[in-house]
Parts: structure tokens; sequence; C-alpha cells
């Protein structure tokens, strides 16, 4: 393909040599750079893709887009100024990759909590309906029953674009994809056609990325003022900004709600751990899943797919016999004592009080609750003392315990939990490191029928231990340890 056409509807400052050139491939990796590149240098939070121009040069690359030239200019190499580097490598992608999105009915979800049920139920539910469909998401991507590795919520808009070529060239007429905060604010998302946006809801997370709330809400209100007009846009009427989110899209506006008047209006009616009994619209449904926070999941899903196209009642057959995601609210029941153990994937405040506050609605009678909970290393170190007091507040045990510690030492990552919490969450938590230990002395302390929750990491099948990645697994070692324990 021609430079000139890749750059097509890229802000240009300069442009010195032929933009007539042939380009081979895109890439933001200087490692990744062959003979014909067009190599696009990126500011991004850790590393400056600017600082490896040369670098890209001597591996070949035929063009350089950046936001700010180097002073000595190669012969043979085509250097573009451009106002954005990483907006240009949205759009730069898109139209290497022949602009698959607009293939493609592609359907972004946003928000704090909920966009992996959310995205995931939406790309089961299609698949049910009869539709090839792609999914994108922190557990998995997906095309079609084929399953690749997921390496961020949301990939560099690179990795974005091959993958939603490769999903067009397979066939999916559907992509389903979570769109994190930092995908918004890095641009990794220019250049692509929606044809509807979701939002869950927003809470406390992320700030030590966005530094403050106020930002953090605006990041994720930009992805709804992008969607075109042909676009939906679908907002939860129950969060109090779930409005604000919608104020300036072009796109057609739609409300789902539990509480109020709503385009999508459902009134839960049971809630237990065989599932939900609601009411959407008109209509009574039971559903696999468990919970007021996939009651809010579904109704989203169902509205979506109404702004699809799809038959209402034929959505609410399929959606009725779908499971959620991996890692959210999964539960085991021991094969001797019937204890019951939760793994989710629960790693905010509201996360993790939505949790304990669906157990404790399931709670039969005298039945203890006892969280494992820990703290991501490197992260917003502010939420650390909020978890701890979500866990003691709302369980009869806590076991602090490490998350993916990264960089951080554990045991100072657990102090900072501690930090404020009064006398009477103190007598109720104990602090174990090792989170092996943590799971087997919750299942120890456990009574029959009691539940333990093992919040934090969900689906994720490793612990990040001073950047080395330990295969760890919450699932497999809670069934380990019943059978070593007997329980």
């Amino acid at each position: 393909m021609l430079l000139q056409d890749v750059l097509y509807k890229v802000a240009l400052r300069s442009v010195q040599g032929s933009t007539g050139v042939e380009i081979s491939d895109v890439s933001l990796d200087s490692r990744a750079v062959q003979s014909g590149t067009a190599f696009i240098a990126v500011k991004g939070s850790a590393t400056d893709g600017h600082q490896f121009i040369e670098k890209a040069i001597e591996k070949g690359a035929t063009a350089i887009i950046a936001e700010q030239l180097p002073g000595e200019k190669k012969a043979g190499v085509v250097y573009v100024e451009v106002e954005n580097s990483a907006i240009a490598a949205g759009y730069m992608a898109s139209n290497f990759f022949g602009q698959p999105s607009a293939s493609l009915h592609l359907v972004g979800v946003t928000g704090t909590n909920g966009k992996t049920t959310i995205a995931t139920l939406l790309y089961k539910l299609f698949a049910a309906l009869g539709y090839h469909c792609g999914l994108i998401s922190t557990v998995a991507n997906h095309i079609g029953d084929r399953v690749l590795q997921a390496t961020h919520t949301t990939p560099d808009a690179v990795s974005l674009n091959r993958l939603l070529r490769q999903m067009n060239d397979e066939g999916c007429s559907h992509v389903f994809m979570e769109v994190s905060s930092h995908a918004v604010h890095q641009h990794r998302i220019a250049g692509l056609q929606f044809a509807g946006g979701i939002f869950s809801n927003i809470t406390h997370d992320h700030l030590d990325y966005h530094k403050t709330f106020d930002e953090y809400i605006r990041v994720k209100k930009a992805f709804f003022d992008g969607l075109p007009s042909a676009a939906f846009a679908i907002s939860n009427a129950d969060d109090k900004r779930g409005l604000v989110m919608l104020q300036n899209t072009p796109a057609r506006k739609y409300l789902y709600s539990l509480k109020t008047l709503a385009d999508f209006k459902g009134k839960l009616i049971e809630n237990n751990l065989s599932g939900l009994v609601m009411l959407v619209g008109d209509q009574e449904v039971h559903f696999r899943l468990i919970g007021e926070f996939n009651a809010y999941n579904l109704l989203a899903v169902y509205g979506a797919a109404v702004c699809l196209g799809e038959d209402k009642q034929e959505i609410l057959r399929c959606l009725s016999v779908l499971t959620g995601a991996e890692g959210r609210f999964d539960y085991l029941i021991s094969p001797v004592d019937k204890l019951i153990t939760i793994v989710d994937y629960a790693h905010t405040p509201d996360a993790l009080l939505n949790v304990l506050a669906t157990i404790n609605k399931l709670k039969k009678g005298t039945e203890q609750v006892i969280t494992v909970v820990g703290c991501g290393g490197d992260r917003d170190k502010t939420k650390r003392p909020v978890m701890a007091q979500a866990a003691c507040e709302h369980s009869d045990r806590a076991i602090f315990t490490s998350d993916n510690p990264r960089s951080e030492d554990p045991e100072q990552i657990i102090r900072d939990m501690e930090e404020g919490l009064p006398a009477a969450s103190r007598r109720k938590y104990i602090a174990i490191t090792d989170r092996r230990e943590a799971i087997k002395t919750a299942i120890s302390l456990a009574n029959p029928g009691d539940i333990i929750l093992v919040a934090g990491k969900g689906h994720e099948k490793y612990q990040d231990i001073k950047g080395v990645k330990h295969h760890f697994d919450d699932k497999e070692t809670v069934q380990d340890l019943f059978e070593t324990l007997g329980r």
C-alpha cells in the first residue's frame, strides 16, 4: 500500500520525501520493524517511541511518523511530522488493514466493572443466534470458536486493527470488545467505526494513571462523544454518571435500569444460587447468572441486542441459558462437606462490595463469609485501605494476602491495606502474604456450608512478582486444596 493511502485522515504538520512510496507494514515497536515498514513513534506512559527512531531506520524503516522529527535525516527515508502520533497510529493502522471495523458490527463496552461479562455475554448470545462473532476482552480474544491469548484489555492500535482484519477475513459479522479508559486516553481506538457503545458503571479505579476521578470520568465519556450518529449509545440510568456519559454523544441514546423508567427496564424477582428471575419489560425470565450486578449486565446485553435488530423473545430465550465470563462469580462446592468458594475478579472497592452484597443476600442462615483479598502492586494505592475495610465490614473473617505485587514489597501492600482500619475491623482479619497459604487457611477455618470469597485475580493464571509471572490459578488452587484437605 502507498504511504499516502496509509496517511488518509491523519493530521499532518510536514512531510519530507515522497508519500508515493510502498509500505509493507506499520509498527509501533522498533523491534518488529522490517524493510518497508512505516514506524510510528508514540509517546507512551513508560517509554517514548521517539527514542527508537534511529533503531527503526537501521532495521529498514521506509517512513518515520513522529511528533518531533530528528535533526539529522537519512536519505531514502520519508519523514512525516504529525499533530499526535497516537491518533495517527489509529488511523494509519485502520487504513493499512483496509478499515476492518467498517465491515463489522463493532460494539464497545466501557465502565469500571462489568465490561468483561457484558462483552462475553454479547459474544455468546450472538453466537447462539447463529452469527460468526469476535470477542476482544481481558480474559481472551476469540475468533469464532478459536481462542487467542489476550495481553491487554484493549490492544494497541496496530494489534487491534490486525486482529479486526483477521476477524473480518474469517467471516465475523459482529465483534464485541472491552474499551478500557487507558485505551481511550491513549487513542488506541482512534479510527475505528463503532456500531454501538455500552456504559456499565463508574467507580474508584485507575487513579494511579488518571490522577483524579473527574479525569477518569472525562476519559470514559470521550468514548461516547466520539461515536457516530448512526451508532447507538446505551447507558446505566441507575449509575449517577450514566446520563453524563450520553450528554454530548451524536449517537442514538438509550438507558437501562432496575430502579427507574428506561428504554430497557428490568425488575428483580428472585436472586439465589440457582440464578436470577427477572422481569425484562413484561417478560419473566430465569437466568443462570447470580447477583444484582449481573441483572444490570444482562439488561445492557439485552438492550444492545435489540439495538442491533434482534428479536426480543429470541434474545431472552438465548440469554436465559448462558453462563458468564471466567473468573466472574465462579463458584465451586467442595465434594465432601459442601463448602462454597467463589472466585471473582473483584479488584476495586465497588466490585468487592457488589460481590459481598450478593453473597450476603444468598446466605440462608448463620453461614460465615470468609474473604481472601489483596491489592495489586504498582497501582492505585488509595484504594488499598478501602478494599480492606470493605472486606472486613462485610465478611465474618478476612485474610489479607498478595494479589500481583509486581515490583512492590507484598508485605508493604498489606500494611497499606491495614492503614486506618478501625479497631472492630482489626479484630476480623489476619495477614498471610503467601496467596496459596491464605486460601488454605480460609478453607481450614470454614465450617460446612460457609462461603469463601477469593477476590482480585479471577481468570488470571499467574502471579506477577518482581517482573516474573509465576503460574497461579485461584480456581485450580481451591480445587486442589479441597482434595488435599479432604473437604
